[in-house]
């Protein structure tokens, strides 16, 4: 679908993304069955940068960012702009001065599977982006394409409306639908995790906690008091 914007969509409670914004990208993305994480070429452009909240959904194309114009006027507050284009592009399309109107308009972060430039001034503003690129090359405004309808960004589907987590580790994406049975999972993790954390630190081994030395056993293991002796 090319050349659509749409204004009003479904979004994810506003309790349900608070809930899930508490945990990290890897908690949730194991606790939604280790599904709905982008390409780990999606990287935050500063460090610390942390985000969770509420897809408009973009598909540009290279080289050209008239749709995160578009995007800007849609967006609501607690969004997070998600951008794909339709053919591989590290052009810088994203900088400072979109990302103050982002920020105006309630924007909590941009995903784009394209270049960002004006990382200083970003990092100063502490508007996180995540992207596949750094790149100062600029871009035009020249062919139309859709915001708010589905697209495939960094190899995962996302839909209008769909929960964004976004932190150090990567891009993680919840469907909206799902919002409350994930952060439900990630919160017994979380708690379960805990427990684990303390044992280790007291000097217990994942490998008893976990118990994996039979596994290891049956795999093939054997443990030696010392080196086998040379022939």
């Amino acid at each position: 679908m090319s050349g659509v914007a749409v204004r009003n969509i479904p979004r994810a409670g506003a309790a349900d993304v608070e809930a899930l914004a508490r945990f990290g990208v890897a908690t949730l993305h194991e606790a939604q069955g280790r599904t709905g994480l982008m390409k780990p070429c999606m990287r935050p452009i500063y460090a610390g940068a942390a985000c969770c909240g509420t897809a408009v959904t973009v598909i540009g194309h290279p080289g050209d960012n008239w749709m995160l114009h578009v995007a800007a006027e849609l967006v609501r507050p607690g969004d997070v702009v998600v951008m794909t284009v339709s053919a591989d592009n590290g052009d810088g399309m994203f900088g400072e001065l979109l990302a103050t109107s982002f920020r105006a308009r309630g924007a909590r972060g941009l995903v784009i599977e394209a270049g960002c430039r004006d990382v200083g001034e970003l990092t100063r503003m502490q508007f996180p982006v995540w992207s596949r690129a750094v790149s100062a090359k600029g871009t035009v405004k020249a062919t139309v394409g859709s915001v708010n309808v589905p697209i495939v960004c960094a190899g995962v589907a996302i839909h209008p409306g769909d929960v964004v987590a976004a932190d150090d580790d990567g891009v993680v994406v919840i469907p909206r639908l799902r919002a409350a049975e994930v952060a439900a999972a990630a919160a017994a993790r979380e708690k379960k995790e805990q427990e684990t954390r303390r044992r280790l630190a007291a000097g217990e081994l994942g490998l008893d906690i976990y118990g994996m030395r039979d596994a290891l056993a049956k795999a093939g293991l054997t443990y030696l008091d010392e080196p086998p002796s040379e022939t």
